[in-house]
């Protein structure tokens, strides 16, 4: 039995135009857990301070900091016949948004330029933008509507010259990518966002952890990395992955004005979920 055929939303044509050029990656998948006990207890603090912070945001801090220090993972490749790399002076992150665009529900991708300098509170403003804008009327957006207005042959066409420069890539897909399904049951999961290095976030639970040989309960979040084989290797992916952890795990419990400073060697402010 066959249903009824139809053609594909023009809402969601942005996302077809995406993986067709996603094709071109070489993905490998690296995953670990971070006991986020620290980040817990800022949080318990900014909140009592009035501010809230979501787990996205303290991942999308650490990030850009973790990646701005790793400047081949904050790179991109392109060209088919003669392939070439560029090197980013700076770190900003395409976040993946679960939003509503003409009553249809479709992943947007917003890019948050300069994370790298930001502090908590510069990122957390930056996210709430995005989530709390009408994705219908966001000047943002603008391009990305007219995209969807667009014969099919003519809107691929136009993506491809929009995203595949890299001169311009950054400002278009941003450096590194993140993207979270930790506000369903989802431990973790694996996701190519279009950049070198993409993080998964998933949700947090209470787990058993060993702390100074003992075992104890804390919350866990499952990180996960996918990256462009083209362009680094497992090494350095790993080391991004074990530093964005170690930053994670390692923020300051204590909420103070203008958050995001580093304290130590492994503390530098994020913003999360």
């Amino acid at each position: 039995m066959s249903g009824e055929r139809s053609p594909v939303a023009r809402e969601r044509r942005h996302t077809l135009y995406f993986l067709e050029e996603a094709r071109a990656f070489a993905p490998v998948f690296l995953d670990t857990e971070v006991d986020m006990g620290r980040v817990w207890r800022h949080r318990a603090a900014a909140a009592a301070a009035g501010r809230r912070y979501s787990v996205v945001s303290y991942v999308l801090h650490a990030g850009a900091r973790v990646i701005a220090a790793h400047p081949q993972a904050n790179s991109a490749i392109g060209g088919r016949l003669l392939p070439r790399t560029v090197t980013y002076s700076g770190a900003s992150a395409k976040l993946a948004l679960d939003r509503r665009l003409d009553g249809r529900r479709v992943v947007l991708g917003a890019v948050l330029p300069d994370l790298d300098r930001a502090d908590l509170d510069e990122v957390q403003l930056q996210v709430d933008h995005y989530r709390d804008g009408d994705p219908g009327v966001m000047p943002e957006f603008a391009s990305l509507r007219a995209l969807h207005r667009l014969p099919v042959p003519l809107g691929r066409a136009l993506f491809r010259r929009a995203t595949r420069p890299l001169a311009a890539r950054a400002a278009r897909t941003g450096t590194f990518a993140v993207t979270s399904l930790g506000h369903r049951a989802v431990d973790g999961f694996h996701s190519v966002g279009g950049t070198t290095v993409t993080l998964g976030v998933g949700r947090v639970v209470d787990r058993p952890v060993v702390r100074e040989g003992q075992v104890t309960v804390a919350p866990v979040m499952r990180l996960n990395l996918a990256f462009d084989h083209r362009v680094i290797d497992g090494a350095e992916a790993a080391d991004v992955l074990t530093e964005i952890k170690e930053r994670l795990e390692g923020f300051p419990e204590t909420h103070e004005g203008g958050e995001g400073r580093s304290v130590g060697t492994a503390a530098d402010a994020l913003t999360g979920r």
